[in-house]
């Protein structure tokens, strides 16, 4: 490149991916500087104990953080902290120069934006008041930390992943907990019916006070605090905190900036590479071809998972690198809440058909999922085992026939066989 002086990457957001794509491309042996951004004063942390271990003070925040000061050092990884960029000037060649809100200045020869999504708002009356909080990054859970021994009542609006661990961390902690859900069922978005009314019973059997289906008419206060969630019906729930729970909104501001096609995300091919042909982009701001492989071609989505960050990642630092890697892998995903741990492999999008496999030990269950007479995930509740053998079947291309997968006297990968000599062709779905 015609640059005086020897730039490297740069990669914007100290996420999971960004340190991920750091790690990957040390152990590929590129040489050139990294320089790792990200605009909060931590150091680069995990996200996924922040609504679990971490919130009942099982681990602390040292626990959390991915790499000692030293690793940094010997492998060369400039780490930034604290700067928000809020502009980049972009060459034809994928070189530019990146600046932050304090006037900073950042050159690159290459660019990577690992930055992320953020808590959805919730667009309602009251959620200015004190005691609204949210739940996504250190600051957020360091803030409903500190107010937890003071509060009694937890309210949580939305029954998702977030939602539901938060919910039953604090009710570990002896509070009262009520989870508000508009929707007809709980994770609605991540799993099937048989998965949400598991989860339905566990919690309220558990003692928290869970509303499916429920209106929300605003927020309601005294003294600019929260004191409750007034419901459709007038109903007032009272709350010492309110935790708004309601998804996520992928950071693509910076890359609508930059010109680079965006549509639920920032809009990568299979290599990871963005629309300008340069820049990378990983993690929960991609959006990406479905890596599951046999996927329809067509076939697009954005994957909020620790495992997706790890293996983008790798995918993002062989084009970096110079290599073509197709992204090729089966998602997964897990979720703790309270006593039991969700495991799910694959993605279950476009199934046709539902198998239930249930040994009747209480608190154990395995959902497969099917489509065309294929299976293509499972959500597995306390069934360790069944999650690596579904796993393990999706990776080598396997199925198991769904007439067999209810003999819980059998392990699934016993039943695994290969139902075509190869993975699906990529067909667009009808």
């Amino acid at each position: 490149m015609a640059h005086d002086q020897n730039h490297g990457l740069l990669i914007i957001g100290a996420s999971q991916s960004g340190v991920a794509l750091a790690g990957s491309l040390r152990a590929l042996g590129y040489e050139d500087p990294i320089t790792l951004l990200g605009d909060e004063d931590h150091r680069p942390y995990q996200r996924p104990a922040l609504s679990k271990d971490f919130l009942q003070d099982k681990v602390d925040k040292e626990k959390l953080i991915f790499r000692a000061r030293q690793y940094w050092e010997d492998h060369g990884i400039r780490l930034v902290q604290g700067e928000r960029i809020e502009r980049i000037e972009k060459n034809p060649d994928g070189s530019g120069t990146a600046r932050s809100s304090t006037g900073a200045e950042f050159p690159f020869d290459r660019l990577a934006l690992t930055v992320g999504a953020r808590a959805r708002r919730l667009d309602l009356e009251g959620t200015e008041l004190d005691g609204v909080l949210y739940l996504r990054n250190a600051d957020d859970a360091l803030g409903l930390k500190a107010r937890m021994p003071s509060a009694e009542r937890l309210v949580v609006i939305g029954g998702g992943f977030i939602g539901l661990e938060a919910a039953a961390s604090a009710h570990a902690m002896g509070k009262q907990v009520t989870v508000l859900e508009v929707g007809p069922r709980l994770i609605g978005r991540a799993v099937g019916e048989e998965t949400s009314r598991f989860f339905l019973e566990a919690h309220r059997a558990a003692g928290i006070d869970v509303r499916l289906g429920v209106q929300l008419s605003r927020v309601v206060g005294a003294d600019g605090h929260v004191t409750g969630v007034e419901l459709g019906d007038g109903t007032v729930v009272p709350a010492d905190i309110v935790l708004v729970g309601i998804g996520v909104v992928p950071n693509t501001e910076l890359a609508e900036t930059m010109g680079l096609v965006c549509e639920n995300g920032i809009r990568v091919d299979e290599y990871a590479l963005a629309s300008d042909g340069h820049t990378v982009a990983i993690g929960d701001c991609a959006n990406m071809p479905n890596p599951t492989p046999g996927a329809p071609a067509d076939e697009r989505l954005r994957l909020e998972s620790v495992n997706n960050a790890v293996e983008h990642a790798k995918v993002a630092a062989y084009s970096l690198t110079g290599r073509r890697e197709e992204y090729r892998s089966v998602p997964w995903f897990w979720s703790n809440q309270g006593a039991h741990k969700l495991q799910i492999a694959g993605l279950s999008v476009g199934h046709d058909r539902t198998v239930v496999r249930r040994d009747g030990t209480d608190g154990k269950l395995c959902v497969l999922y099917y489509r065309d007479g294929r299976l293509i995930a499972a959500d597995c509740v306390n069934s360790g085992v069944d999650f690596l053998d579904v796993k393990a079947a999706l990776t080598k291309g396997l199925t198991v026939p769904a007439e067999d997968a209810t003999d819980t006297d059998r392990r699934l990968k016993e039943m695994a066989v290969a139902d075509a000599p190869e993975p699906l062709p990529s067909t667009p779905r009808s």
